[in-house]
Parts: C-alpha cells; structure tokens; sequence
C-alpha cells in the first residue's frame, strides 16, 4: 500500500509540474502571437541601390568596351586600301603587257 501510495504522490507531483509547464508555454506563445516584429529595410534597400549601382556602371563599360570591339572589328582589315589598289593597278599593267605583247 506504501508503495501505491509514493507512486501515486510522485504521479501527482508529475501532473502538477506538467500542468505549470503548460501553464507556461500558454503565457510564452500567448506573448509571441502579441509581439509584432517588424522588419528594418532601410539598410537593405541602401545595400540593394548601391549593388544596382555597381551593376548598371558595369553593364555601361561592358557596352564601351564591346561597342569599341565593334568598330575594331568593322575597320579591321587584311591590307591596306592603299595595297590593294597598287595590285589591282599592277595586274591590269600586266595584263595589258601581256595582250600588247601577243597582239604585236
């Protein structure tokens, strides 16, 4: 009967901790559903338009730098004008040489 009766005591020592602790977690969570928590964006956002910033300066010497490549490109050529012109002036010297020479 000592026996039945410590164990009931300590089963009601139990309940009644439990019951507290419940107790508290109730007032806990009754707490955190009442705070409102708000978010500060204000550095965020300063962080966000300097990042955009630094994007859109990057993007402008990007587009410098292949608009240059561009024109590099549009200009580059294997021989000059110039030397093409000598050839093409040549050639016809030589062909018209050539034709005086088999016609006479």
């Amino acid at each position: 009967m000592a026996k039945i009766e410590e164990i009931t005591e300590l089963l009601v020592n139990e309940i009644n901790s439990f019951e507290k602790s419940i107790e508290q977690l109730e007032k806990v969570s009754d707490k955190l559903h009442a705070a409102k928590v708000s978010i500060d964006i204000i550095e965020l956002r300063a962080l966000l338009n300097s990042h955009q910033y630094e994007i859109k300066s990057v993007l402008d010497s990007q587009k410098k730098l292949y608009g240059r490549y561009e024109n590099l490109i549009k200009d580059a050529k294997i021989y000059p004008n110039w030397a093409v012109i000598v050839f093409i002036v040549s050639l016809l010297f030589g062909v018209a040489s050539v034709s005086y020479v088999l016609l006479t």
